[in-house]
């Protein structure tokens, strides 16, 4: 053979005419006679093996140079056939390149074919991977392919890949560099299947799961070019270009790189890509295109993949920690965190590793501070990975939760989740003992050393005397000489031996003397002793630094423990964030923190409660979850321990709570009765056990087992009889604090039926039960008797035939029991039903404040009930029987008349209805015959002399039950409405006053027409001196005004300084209110300028600070331009109306305070007579200087000139005052001592023109 083939750099290159003995292409086949050449290159390779590429080489030269005229099928043909020869020639090279006797013709010949068959292997398979590429993009965009044949045989162009890819790792594996003279395979043939391999790369889809065997099979057979083949330059040059260009491949290329230095053992690969990507300076990375977040997920990859390999490297890279690329300073400061969590962790770490290891926690705390939020977020979860792998050192501990607790008051919500995260690891990896974090305050480290050691000095004289005796005399003995008799029986070593002990004995002897008694002579004996060995001193210097260690330790538990009590403290805060994301990681954490016992763990959750009410679902999955995983999943070896463990915490978090908390328990508690689990019977059992004194249990867990057996009830895992009968058998040994809870009890077990609705007679033993308590405890002085009445009455009206003559009943005899009391106090009551006059008024609260406090409540409790059953029970009862009575027509006879007629007649019918019980309240309820009626005058004698009856408890359910049969008619509410109010502006007693601002509440819904002219009085209730009381008016105020019972007015200027109450509980209400106002559509706008104008009335004397905090919240409501532009024209023609200076600076601080656009601006500018003649003042001036100042962010030029312009008019007529200046371009014609003199009549002329315009746009 006397050519030979060169791969060329371009494909075309191979027909042009090249050098002495250099392979040129003679004929490039026709696109329509290729199939005939194909069939013919088919048949040569049949007979000739794969050496008949030499011949026909110029059919898939030719394939490759009409590729886009040439059918696939002509293709795909073409390349199997390639794969034979590659393959055909990696089976007979071996046997060719150990023979001995090689011809260099036959070299020539099987190198020729060797580059051949690669050459035209790589370039069609490039073809190919572009058609593929190609349709699928062409597919994505929705567009038909060319003809559907091609879709379908692309789409097996994927397992065709993976065979292209094993025939070249089979033959290049081989040792062909001996078909080159020198073994030098030239570069042009490395490129070729190079080229072929990063083409495969690029194909988008390469990252996906389903392209692992391709992705694998290039990476190893680039690791095979790079071991070989000296392809290591070049493979570091294209990983970085790659990822410059394709983002997407950036944990292929962290792949390939770690499979080359491992497998293959080309270390130097890392080292080359990290330097070339530490080379890249900031502005280069800082270049759009730059493939920055590329490198910075290479560097992430490839850290967690060969952190140890990056380590000698690490110094290139710690230099973009001060570069301007957030992103590389995330993906250093992650290289690091997988260096330290897998590399310089552990005890075993020499002094460099330590050295290192410290100095990267120093880097990473810093960065804790960076200057991005998602530097500081990823710092965070480095450090979450670093504590869960437990590879943060003990003595970094505290400083490193320190700065988490100090992120939770970030302002990026990503850092602030993270933060969370991070204290949740330490909490759940914490190195101390959980029982030394969850006792308070039971590590003292504070107490001197000496007496944490409990070290004891005693004196040596004292030490002296107490051992001479005993010292002296085993002196005397071992020193004395033995007889000759003894020593003539002893042998000779034994005589030694005694001497040698007792020289030592000696020396001991005199040295102890010595330390106890120093003095010359002593030194003088103790001369030529031989050293003493140190044991003793030794043992006591190891066990004081045990003692160190442990104190030190001791310490750091403390430190711990207060992170954590801070952390919890803060978190438990963000429960009721805007942002759900962190609101759910706040969850997370207080379940966490429960789960280990934490100290106060119990707060976050009960806390967390009332979210299950979010009408966020995400939230509200996320607490009952919470609390599924907390109580409802219990942990034991049986189904009764289950049921123990499930009762014991349920009851734990029952303790000491709310009637609201116990509210949200029951909706999440409901889930798990109203559920199919197993452990439901068993629960109940165990419930019940606790209730009856079976199991010896507290009072407090015994009331959280009646409650809970409340929330059982209401799904019928409790039958009433039982409960009846329980109650009888108990009503008189249980005390009356639990006795409520189980009526609880027993008024959640029946439910309604809309059929039948369930009702005792009114003689049942049950009321007999009820009946007698309530009236015996009308003259006893029972603090939790109250509670017990109202649910007691609550039950008469809901299970009782006749709840209105049980009820008249029952205050009757309360009446006659305290009138008894009465009698047999110098009283003499007449025979019959007892009078309740002023009279017996005065003596009962001679007697009894508490007695009568109490029969009064009873009375305001029977007449709420009333009119509520009224209006419920039998307003529903009517409807059923007339529902029943028209069901009952309509089955005998078929009416008639349309759906429309028979609806409005339900209409009329339930309007009837209604009047019907309206009716009964205003004539019935109060009249003379009703127990009720006698029992009015005597709480508006109580209320309306607060000087006679001063007893508080007594003033207080006075004026509750006056608010309650207020709620009976519009008449008795319009006749009493006066007193009330009086009540609650002039009495002394803060619980008075709150709750008339409850009960006020309820009568505004009740008849808003009535009580709408005293709603002033109401909001007046908002300056009240006691923090309680205030609490209470802006519940109320809030739950009205959001509900549209009341209108929105001016009065809600009130309501705006509770922003600055003193009381934090306080402020986050009046909070509340206005984000809940800010949702109704400009309502907040609407209210702004009479909030500012009562703000800022001189009369109220509010401070400039405080004026400034209040409107700062209420203007950050104000966010569309349209109300920004209304109120600054409002705001700014109150100027014309403020008559004092602290006025005109309260505007000018609004308007500062508004987000300001460029409409806003316009429109300040054409209000510049309002304000201009007062800008003199600093107050005045500041402001509205401050307000250019933030527009220039980010303005446009057009916009900052006018900015510009709007400073120096402000700043000159500031400096110099209205009169002397006329135009912003003052400051253009020199200095105030240059302009102050009389303009010229040409300039003045110019400068009135501007003026006049100015004046035309204020107008």
């Amino acid at each position: 053979m006397s050519w030979d083939f060169f791969v060329p750099v371009c494909v075309g290159d191979l027909v042009k005419t090249g050098g002495i003995n250099q392979y040129v292409v003679q004929d490039v086949v026709a696109p329509k006679h290729i199939p005939s050449h194909v069939i013919s290159f088919k048949a040569a390779l049949r007979s000739q093996g794969p050496l008949c590429i030499l011949e026909h080489f110029d059919t898939g030269y030719s394939v490759l140079q009409h590729s886009n005229a040439v059918d696939l099928s002509i293709k795909e043909d073409t390349l199997e056939f390639l794969i034979q020869v590659v393959s055909g020639l990696s089976v007979s090279l071996p046997a060719l390149l150990i023979s001995t006797n090689l011809s260099a013709a036959d070299r020539k010949e099987q190198l020729n074919a060797v580059k051949m068959g690669v050459f035209l292997l790589c370039k069609l398979t490039e073809v190919l991977e572009s058609d593929s590429c190609r349709q699928s993009i062409v597919t994505a965009t929705g567009k038909s392919g060319k003809k559907g044949k091609v879709g379908e045989g692309l789409a097996q162009w994927d397992t065709e890949r993976e065979t292209v890819l094993q025939a070249l790792v089979q033959l290049l594996q081989l040792d062909i560099r001996a078909l080159w003279s020198l073994s030098l395979v030239e570069e042009e043939f490395i490129s070729c299947v190079t080229c072929c391999c990063y083409k495969l790369l690029e194909n988008p889809t390469i990252s996906h799961v389903k392209s692992k065997p391709t992705r694998d099979a290039v990476i190893h057979l680039l690791g095979l070019l790079i071991k070989k083949y000296n392809h290591l330059l070049g493979a570091s040059v294209k990983v970085i270009q790659m990822l410059q260009h394709f983002e997407q491949l950036s944990s292929v290329c962290a792949q390939a790189v770690s499979v080359w230095s491992t497998e293959y053992g080309v270390r130097a690969i890392i080292g080359e890509v990290i330097r070339e990507i530490g080379q890249k300076s900031s502005e280069e990375l800082a270049r759009e295109g730059s493939g920055v977040k590329a490198f910075s997920s290479f560097l992430s990859e490839l850290s967690s993949l060969v952190p140890e390999l990056i380590i000698p490297n690490i110094s290139v890279l710690i230099t973009h920690l001060e570069g301007e690329s957030n992103n590389m300073r995330v993906a250093v400061c992650e290289v690091l965190g997988d260096i330290l969590v897998r590399v310089l962790c552990g005890d075993a770490l020499d002094d460099s590793g330590k050295a290192d290891r410290d100095r990267f926690f120093d880097t990473l705390q810093e960065h804790l501070h960076d200057t991005h939020s998602h530097v500081r977020a990823r710092v965070l979860q480095v450090y979450t990975r670093v504590v869960n792998s437990k590879a943060l050192p003990l003595c970094r501990y505290s400083e490193v939760m320190g700065l988490a607790v100090g992120r939770l008051m970030d302002k990026s919500i990503n850092v602030v989740k993270s933060a969370i995260q991070l204290l949740a690891a330490f909490i759940a990896h914490n190195p101390y003992s959980c029982k030394v974090i969850k006792t308070q305050n039971g590590i003292r480290c504070d107490v001197p050393f000496a007496e944490v050691l409990r070290v004891e000095f005693i004196r040596a004289s004292e030490l002296w005397d107490a051992m001479e005796p005993e010292l002296l005399t085993t002196a005397t003995a071992v020193l004395e000489p033995t007889s000759g008799e003894e020593e003539e029986d002893n042998d000779e070593e034994v005589v030694e031996e005694e001497m040698e002990e007792a020289q030592d004995d000696r020396a001991t002897a005199v040295q102890i003397a010595q330390l106890l008694r120093p003095d010359e002579d002593s030194r003088e004996l103790s001369q030529n002793l031989p050293p003493t060995p140190q044991k003793e001193v030794e043992g006591e210097d190891s066990e004081l630094k045990k003692q160190e260690m442990l104190v030190q330790y001791l310490k750091d538990t403390q430190s711990f423990a207060l992170q954590v009590e801070r952390a919890i403290a803060v978190i438990n805060t963000m429960l009721y964030c805007k942002t759900t994301s962190v609101v759910q990681e706040a969850v997370q954490f207080c379940v966490t923190v429960c789960e280990f016992s934490v100290a106060n763990s119990l707060s976050g959750v009960r806390r967390m409660l009332p979210l299950v009410w979010s009408t966020d679902p995400t939230i509200k999955d996320a607490v009952v979850q919470a609390y599924r995983r907390l109580y409802l999943n219990p942990q034991g070896d049986s189904t009764r321990a289950k049921a123990h463990t499930l009762v014991d915490s349920l009851s734990e978090l029952m303790v000491d709570a709310s009637l609201g908390t116990i509210q949200c328990l029951e909706e999440i508690v409901s889930e798990f009765f109203g559920s199919s689990s197993s452990l439901q019977s068993t629960v109940v059992q165990v419930l019940w056990e606790r209730f009856t004194g079976k199991r010896e249990t507290s009072p407090l867990h015994r009331r959280a087992a009646v409650i809970l057996l409340g929330m059982a009830a209401r799904y019928g895992l409790v039958v009433l009889y039982l409960s009846t009968l329980l109650f009888k058998l108990y009503m008189s040994s249980l005390h009356l604090q639990s006795i409520p809870h189980f009526i609880y009890l027993l008024f959640k077990g029946p439910t309604q039926s809309k059929n039948a609705p369930f009702r005792l007679p009114h003689d049942h033993q049950l009321f007999t039960c009820l009946t007698k308590a309530i009236a015996e405890g009308v003259v006893k002085e029972d603090p939790h008797w109250q509670s017990f009445m109202e649910q007691a009455v609550r039950l008469l009206y809901f299970l009782a035939e006749c709840p209105d003559q049980l009820c008249s009943l029952l205050m009757q005899k309360s009446t006659q029991l305290l009138l008894d009391r009465v009698t047999r106090t110098s009283w003499t009551a007449v025979a019959g039903s007892p009078v309740v006059t002023p009279v017996f008024l005065f003596a009962v609260a001679v007697v009894s404040s508490v007695s009568l406090a109490q029969l009064l409540s009873l009375c305001g409790c029977v007449a709420f009930w009333q009119v509520s059953h009224l209006e419920g029970s039998v307003s529903a009862e009517l409807r059923r029987r007339r529902r029943e009575t028209e069901e009952r027509e309509e089955k005998e006879k078929r009416p008639s008349k349309s759906k429309e007629e028979l609806g409005l007649m339900g209409a009329m019918a339930d309007d009837t209805e209604a009047e019907l019980i309206r009716k009964i309240c205003e004539t019935e309820l109060l009249a003379e015959e009703n127990m009720l009626f006698c029992f009015l005058p005597l709480l508006v004698k109580v209320c309306s002399s607060p000087g006679r009856y001063t007893h508080p408890q007594l003033t207080t359910a006075a004026c509750l039950a006056l608010s309650q049969f207020m709620m009976i008619s519009p008449s008795v509410c319009d006749e009493h409405t006066r007193l009330l109010f009086t009540v609650l502006e002039r009495s002394p007693l803060p619980v008075v006053r709150a709750n008339a601002i409850i009960a006020l509440g309820d009568l505004i819904v009740r008849f808003p027409n009535i009580l709408e002219p005293w709603t002033q009085n109401l909001y007046a209730r908002l300056r009240d001196p006691v923090p309680s009381v205030r609490q209470t008016a802006v519940t109320v105020l809030t739950q009205l005004v959001l509900k549209d019972v009341l209108k929105v007015k001016g009065q809600v200027g009130e309501v705006a300084v509770l922003l600055i109450d003193p009381e934090p509980h306080i402020t986050s209400l009046a909070l509340n209110f206005f984000n809940e106002l800010a949702s109704k559509d400009n309502a907040i706008y609407n209210l702004l300028p009479d909030i500012v104008s009562r703000l800022s009335d001189p009369e109220r004397g509010m401070s400039a600070e405080d004026y400034h905090v209040i409107m700062k919240q209420l203007f950050s409501y104000i966010t569309k331009e349209r109300q920004t532009e209304s109120l600054v024209e409002k705001l700014c023609q109150r100027f014309r109306t403020a008559k004092t200076e602290r006025q005109w600076c309260d505007l000018a601080v609004s308007l500062s305070l508004l987000s300001m656009c460029e409409r806003g601006l316009k429109r300040l500018q054409e209000c510049w007579e309002c304000y201009s003649d007062k800008l003199t003042e600093p107050g005045v001036y500041q402001p509205l200087l401050s307000i250019p100042a933030k527009l220039r962010r980010g303005a446009k030029p057009q916009l900052k000139a006018q900015l510009d312009e709007f400073e120096k008019r402000l700043t000159a007529v500031h400096t110099r005052g209205l009169e002397n200046v006329e135009s912003p371009e003052v400051e253009e014609g020199g200095s105030a001592e240059n302009v102050s003199h009389t303009p010229q009549p040409a300039r003045g002329r110019a400068r009135s023109t501007r003026g006049k315009s100015y004046c035309k746009h204020g107008a």
